[in-house]
């Protein structure tokens, strides 16, 4: 265990599970084209602009591709927010089948709550305030009990 795990829980915004983070390096082919990390995955499809999306999957970081969408945030697909949950755990399927050690570790990872440790997002993580709704953390363990079921 890690700094704030417990026998219960992973806090995986770094250390032995950072492999959760959309920040981690791992590439993923998404929609025919490969990203150097997840989060520009799901960063580039905010949008419908080809251009703002190839330069989003070519940002020098997960953090810059970030920024980048964070500044046109006016482009937004308009139905955004009812298909961004969708569209991450999508994403996160693709990076367990495309990378094994990922897939390894969600499953070493056994029936505890996922928890990404993000002071700063109370949406995807649980905020500094340790309430916030950890969306990143669920889908997660929806992930894991998809890939337990499969493995039984």
């Amino acid at each position: 265990m890690h700094g704030s795990d417990t026998d219960k829980q992973i806090f995986f915004y770094g250390h032995e599970f950072y492999v959760f983070s959309n920040f981690s390096s791992f590439a993923i082919e998404w929609r025919g084209k490969l990203y150097p990390t997840s989060e520009q995955a799901y960063q580039a499809e905010k949008f419908e602009d080809e251009d703002l999306k190839e330069k989003i999957r070519n940002a020098r970081s997960a953090y810059d591709a970030f920024k980048l969408a964070e500044a046109n945030k006016d482009k937004y697909r308009k139905n955004w927010d009812t298909i961004k949950l969708g569209v991450m755990k999508e994403i996160l399927r693709a990076k367990i089948e495309q990378h094994p050690y990922v897939k390894k570790k969600l499953i070493e990872s056994g029936d505890k709550e996922l928890i990404e440790d993000s002071w700063r997002d109370s949406y995807w993580g649980w905020g500094s305030d340790k309430k916030g709704e950890n969306h990143l953390g669920k889908l997660w363990m929806e992930v894991r009990s998809e890939v337990m079921a499969q493995n039984r």
